[in-house]
This record gives structure tokens, sequence and C-alpha cells, in this order.
């Protein structure tokens, strides 16, 4: 582990140690250099096992992303003084809660602020697969286009069709909300039941589905935005893809694993869908087989909340949190809270 910044607290003796996994935006290392010594490596790459398991040993906070994996094992080497590992992301699925609970490890994240930048992300997908827009680029790059034909890289309309959205949270909503400005109709399935009279806005046509088989069949465009869990690993597999319209669209900016992407592959290769947009994926980083060769679908580098603004205001409040454990403040955003009132 190296050591980037320490700092001596007023007064003498030294502050509490926060170990930092990666490089993180601003105000982050600034809000963390305020209470802690800063220790881990402030660099955009990947730390081993071994690094990670020497944070947790030395440091009172460590602040992490969803790119490092917290299992039991991992967990276990944990030292007495560790109060919080503070999650710069909405899910935690990379993090054991439960292990981390019985050592009494404060878990956090930091939900709602990276909403609406998904959401945006999201649409950016939903017309980039739909207008082959990729594909035009790729062809005006390599000199292959010639002029206008009216049957050059045709895609699929969006005004005026049916969006599917699976996971009706705060993302799903503000997705559902942008289709109004298409004319769109939205089905939904959602975990809990239908949305509240007060929850759907005035005059949208959103419509609750308790199947999600009966979703798919009636969208045109499918949107994934459920959390993973092992209700949710590989939601959509050979059978649901089956079950979708011809021509259909699949966007998935949750997490990878909720899509069974062998299974994906063959849909977009042989038919129901037409195209699809990808942000995450089974195994990321690495691609399933024969998904890069596909022409009609859609793949960015996980940028769901990758906006300046976003990013930022993530990064602060993961740092807020593990400010706040150490303290023995109010936790902004705790995801174990019984570890609180022990």
């Amino acid at each position: 582990m190296r050591e980037v910044r320490r700092m001596e607290a007023g007064g003498g003796g030294w502050k509490p140690v926060v170990h930092v996994t990666r490089l993180i935006p601003e105000p982050g290392p600034v809000l963390l250099a305020e209470i802690f010594d800063l220790a881990g490596d402030l660099e955009n790459r990947n730390p081993t096992r071994e690094e990670l398991a020497q944070g947790l040993r030395a440091a009172d906070a460590v602040v992490c992303t969803l790119r490092e994996r917290f299992d039991q094992a991992l967990i276990a080497e944990a030292g007495p003084r560790l109060r919080v590992l503070s999650n710069m992301a909405v899910g935690y699925d990379n993090i054991d809660v439960a292990a981390a609970t019985a050592r009494g490890i404060l878990v956090t994240n930091t939900p709602g602020v990276l909403t609406e930048t998904t959401a945006d992300l999201t649409w950016a997908l939903i017309l980039a697969a739909s207008r082959r827009v990729v594909e035009g680029d790729r062809m005006v790059r390599a000199g292959e286009f010639h002029g206008w034909t009216p049957t050059m890289l045709l895609g699929r309309d969006v005004h005026g069709k049916t969006l599917g959205i699976v996971g009706m949270g705060s993302i799903g909503r503000a997705v559902a909300r942008r289709a109004g400005g298409f004319d769109m109709r939205v089905l939904y399935t959602r975990r809990s039941g239908p949305l509240g009279p007060g929850e759907v806005p005035s005059g949208a046509l959103w419509e609750y589905r308790d199947e999600l088989r009966e979703l798919i069949r009636e969208s045109d465009f499918v949107s994934l935005h459920v959390p993973l869990s092992e209700a949710t690993r590989h939601l959509l597999g050979p059978r649901e893809f089956a079950a979708m319209r011809s021509g259909a669209v699949l966007v998935n900016t949750s997490r990878g694993p909720v899509v069974d992407e062998p299974a994906l592959v063959g849909a977009l290769r042989d038919g129901p869908l037409s195209a699809a947009g990808l942000d995450v994926y089974e195994n990321e980083p690495q691609l399933t087989p024969g998904l890069a060769r596909l022409p009609n679908v859609v793949l960015l580098p996980h940028l769901g909340s990758a906006s300046i603004e976003t990013r930022g205001r993530m990064a602060e409040l993961a740092a807020r949190n593990a400010i706040a454990a150490v303290l023995g403040r109010p936790v902004p955003h705790p995801v174990n809270p019984e570890v609180l009132r022990r």
C-alpha cells in the first residue's frame, strides 16, 4: 500500500486514516483530507487484493468503488479500527454486507444523486440503438458514406411506441418521465406492486404489469432498472428473449448479470431483438464471446453516472458518509443501519 498524503492533526497526534481504493473526483479527496490522513493509491488503476487487505487492516474508514469486491474472506482481514466501508455507488453487490455487519462494519452508498444522469444515458442508448447511430458514425469515419439513399441504415422509430421498464425505482421513473416527450406508452413491473396515484405524473400513460413476460410481450423497448440479487440474476434469459416482440430493443443500465449474455448474443444474431444498448456486462469488463462482433449492439464502458457534476456529487457523498461514521455523526446513507444501534 502506498501512502499518498499524511497530515498531522492540530494539537499533536494523528488524524484517523481513510484508505481510498482508487482515484475519485473532487471534492471527495479534499473533504476527506480535512478529517483523515489519506492512504491508498489515488490513481486510476485496479488495486490488488493484498492492497485492499492492507487497507482494511490499517484504516478507520475505506472509501471504495463498485470495481473493488469485498467478499467474506477479504472482510475478515479488517482490523479493529475499521468503522465503515463507504461505497461510491448506489448498488453494493460488490460488498458482502452480511459479513461486514457481523464484524460491526457500517456499509454506506450514494443513492439519489445519479438518478437523472443515468436516466439521460438510458435514453442515449435507446436512441442510439434504435436509430443505428453508432453504425452511421462508423460508416462516415471509414469513408463509406457516398451520399444519401432511401434504404441506408434504416432504424426503428421511438415516438409513439411502447416502453417496458423493469424496475420502477427512482431511475426507472426518471426514464419513464422522459418517455412522455416521445408520446410513448409506458408499461412497468415493480417488486412492491403498482405505484400509488400520487406517484404517477398527471396525464402519463404508465400501466403496471404483474408479470415480466406480459410486459416484454407488449413492449417495443425494454429498459432494465433493477438491483442485482439472486432474484434478478439472469432475469432475462432464453425464454424471456423468445417472448419479446420481433424487432424489440433492449437497454441495460442496471447490472450486467441481470441479463444472460450468451442468450442475448443469440437473440441479437437470430432474433427477435433488432438491437440492444448496454452500459454494463455480465463479467465486466470482459465481454461474452460474439457480443463485440455484432453490429446491432451499442456498447458503453459503464458510463451511467459519468458526468462531471454527478461523479463529483457521488464522491462528496461517499466522503461525507465516511466522515460521519468515524466522527459518530448521523450517517447520510447507511446500508446496514443496525450496526449503528450496537
